[in-house]
């Protein structure tokens, strides 16, 4: 029973380092994360267009296409303090058999939007949310209450 007590040492010496490791690791800058998008920007495109199409927005509609553009802009939300990408994108959709948008003209009709992504957790994500009629620039401005606008390095 006594080595129990020589080994308690050890167990808690051992933890103190692992703690002590983990909390050196070394956090990511802003250039290194925007770097980090532009390489998985592919991925994060189609994961946009799955999350955005799961949605069920806008009601009535189907997103039929994404076409990305090379427009892309950084910010800070100003409450939580996540980056965010938002990228120009231009959507097509179809009107879904036996909806309410059945029929009018307007659906097939391109729209653009910013589709937004967020850093979090140590990677980008996205939820499929798009901001329609703002290029990324005129979105950051126009939330500037909840986006302040970051350089690319």
């Amino acid at each position: 029973m006594q080595w129990l007590w020589f080994l308690l040492p050890a167990a808690l010496l051992l933890v103190a380092v692992v703690v002590f490791l983990v909390g050196r690791r070394p956090r990511l800058t802003v250039p290194e994360i925007q770097k980090r998008f532009l390489q998985q920007r592919e991925h994060l495109e189609a994961a946009f267009f799955t999350a955005a199409a799961a949605s069920g927005k806008p009601r009535g509609l189907r997103w039929k296409s994404c076409e990305w553009e090379s427009e892309v802009a950084f910010a800070r939300d100003r409450q939580t303090r996540r980056l965010a990408a938002l990228v120009a994108v231009t959507i097509a959709f179809e009107a879904i058999e036996g909806g309410d948008m059945e029929g009018v003209e307007a659906v097939g009709n391109l729209r653009n939007a910013s589709a937004v992504f967020f850093h979090d957790g140590g990677r980008w994500r996205t939820i499929g949310k798009a901001i329609f009629n703002l290029n990324p620039g005129e979105a950051i401005e126009h939330f500037k209450g909840q986006y302040e606008r970051l350089q690319v390095n």
